[in-house]
């Protein structure tokens, strides 16, 4: 299961050489994300209007990290997803939709300023079943598929009233 804003506490010695460079990323992202990129399948569909995301993402691949700060502005009403939380990372190229691979506590706040941030460390889960293999899409998931194909997954958040998405945006652009 994911460590839910905190960091693995399996090794508590935080002076060991594992902990050293913790917060050393391979790769960052500032994602904007917006309600015109949001897909059914390639299909554009409506997101939230008026509504914008600004999702950051610091990746270590050696601990198999991602922290993340989430900001949501404007989007309202309650998160939905079949997925343990309706805020992700999918994979799959710009103008496509595709699984979460990684699942991220829902930004909390008032509508004006929904915020979430803290750290996940692999292995990865994100409560749906790939139809094929029936494998949780997390399953066998590293973060160095996103620094190696950043183009190739877009991050978004869903609700009841946009539950394709309410905003989306696609990494390495």
């Amino acid at each position: 299961m994911p460590t839910w804003g905190k960091w693995n506490q399996k090794n508590n010695d935080h002076h060991g050489l594992k902990h050293e460079k913790v917060f050393y990323f391979d790769k960052t992202f500032i994602v904007k994300a917006d309600p015109g990129q949001v897909r059914n399948g390639t299909t554009p569909v409506p997101g939230q209007h008026g509504a914008k995301g600004l999702f950051k993402y610091g990746i270590n691949v050696a601990e198999n990290t991602i922290c993340y700060n989430i900001t949501l502005s404007g989007v309202t009403g309650d998160y939905q997803s079949p997925a343990l939380t309706a805020t992700h990372i999918h994979q799959a190229a710009k103008g496509a939709s595709g699984p979460p691979r990684l699942a991220f506590p829902n930004p909390t706040g008032p509508d004006h300023r929904r915020v979430s941030y803290g750290c996940l460390t692999g292995p990865f889960k994100t409560g749906v079943k790939n139809a094929t293999t029936g494998l949780d899409t997390g399953d066998g998931f590293h973060v160095k598929q996103i620094v190696e194909n950043p183009k190739g997954f877009f991050t978004d958040s869903h609700t009841v009233l946009f539950p394709l998405g309410a905003v989306r945006g696609q990494l390495g652009y």
